[in-house]
């Protein structure tokens, strides 16, 4: 009998370098029952025999044991059994109302809606922590216990983009959390305050140089990216722009739309409807092709800027060590909730789903810290 038929996630049946409890106790079953058969004291030899034969197999050398492997794999598939079994927890590393909270709480929302699966009944709280440019809450949730009921929703500011800039961050990207899946993706936007007069980035650009230093361009704090596209753009075009870093992305629109500063890049469902209102002007788009809400607004790339082209992501994420069950289940929940739910609601605040693996989130951080390392290394930028 092959012994691998029986072999459970859980070993019950069997383990490596052992002994098969079914190839065990068939042979000693076969014995009971000649046993039963032989009348009167005969017997009893041969339940000497029989019970000999039940403590070889079970002897201290044939206990079932585990290692290390072992033991979390039991665990593993423990949790994923009964989870969750009490409220889940998800850290947004920044304030409430800023993009990647809003977010956050779709993805909320529809873990605790009811009929997504039974099991998410339970309260699903976003607990926001900002502060250190953002790197608060990615260290409270590097550090929690890897049990499923603490998670991390972020962007490629916080998670990737901090640690270059501040020399003790107080995580790894890469090390200190289990991807579990990407969410959505958005593009980020030029824009100036309708008082400076230039409808188009190169009269941007001539406008800034006929005013070094002048020109202030706003961002939510130190390392974000909007910070480090504006940055970019001021390398690339050769301009003298000064970078003012606020307590979040709300304070920067807010000074933007009162003319406190001139210009930003900020994430698209942000800044559409003060652009569709006249508040802020339009000049450009950081993605690869131009945007379906503006259609008529050019890429940085037509503006002259070559292979000037930035997305912001966001995505879940776990403490390192987590049981991979349950980042499965939390994996499969995403991606079903893309195809419809979430997918619907991420549209109206002008949101692509993304989706995919784990290893797909791994390999998009890892293409992210590919891209801006060299140029925050080539800019010479650390935070104050």
């Amino acid at each position: 009998m092959d012994c691998c038929a029986y072999r459970l996630r859980d070993r019950s049946f069997c383990r490596e370098g052992g002994v098969c409890l079914i190839d065990l106790f068939l042979p000693i079953a076969a014995r009971a029952v000649f046993a039963l058969c032989i009348p009167g004291r005969a017997r009893i030899p041969l339940f000497a025999v029989l019970a000999g034969s039940l403590l070889w197999g079970c002897g201290v050398n044939n206990i079932p044991t585990y290692d290390e492997s072992d033991e979390r794999a039991k665990a593993e598939l423990s949790a994923a059994v009964i989870y969750p079994a009490r409220p889940i927890k998800i850290i947004v590393p920044t304030p409430a109302g800023e993009p990647v909270d809003v977010v956050a709480r779709l993805v909320g929302n529809y873990f605790a809606a009811a009929g997504v699966l039974k099991t998410f009944g339970h309260a699903v709280l976003v607990d926001n922590r900002p502060g250190a440019g953002n790197t608060i809450g990615l260290k409270e949730a590097a550090q929690a216990e890897p049990d499923g009921y603490t998670l991390l929703y972020s962007s490629a500011g916080e998670l990737v983009l901090a640690p270059m800039l501040q020399k003790n961050a107080g995580y790894d990207p890469l090390t200190s959390y289990d991807p579990i899946a990407l969410v959505a993706q958005s593009s980020n936007i030029l824009v100036v305050h309708p008082s400076v007069p230039v409808s188009s980035v190169q009269e941007l650009v001539a406008y800034a140089k006929a005013n070094p230093g002048k020109v202030n361009f706003s961002s939510g704090g130190i390392g974000v990216l909007p910070h480090l596209i504006g940055e970019w753009f001021k390398s690339a075009a050769a301009i003298d722009i000064v970078h003012v870093a606020y307590r979040g992305s709300g304070p920067s629109i807010n000074d933007l739309v009162a003319g406190q500063v001139q210009m930003t890049f900020e994430d698209t469902s942000v800044l559409l409807p003060l652009i569709q209102s006249g508040k802020l002007r339009a000049l450009a788009t950081t993605s690869s092709k131009r945007i379906a809400e503006l259609p008529d607004l050019p890429t940085m790339a037509e503006s002259g800027f070559a292979g000037f082209v930035s997305t912001s992501w966001t995505g879940l994420l776990a403490p390192a060590h987590t049981p991979r069950e349950v980042i499965h289940k939390l994996n499969l929940q995403i991606n079903g909730g893309l195809k419809l739910e979430l997918k619907s609601a991420l549209a109206k605040l002008s949101n692509q789903p993304l989706g995919g693996t784990p290893q797909d989130f791994t390999d998009m951080i890892k293409g992210d810290i590919a891209k801006w390392a060299p140029i925050v290394n080539k800019l010479g930028l650390k935070a104050g």
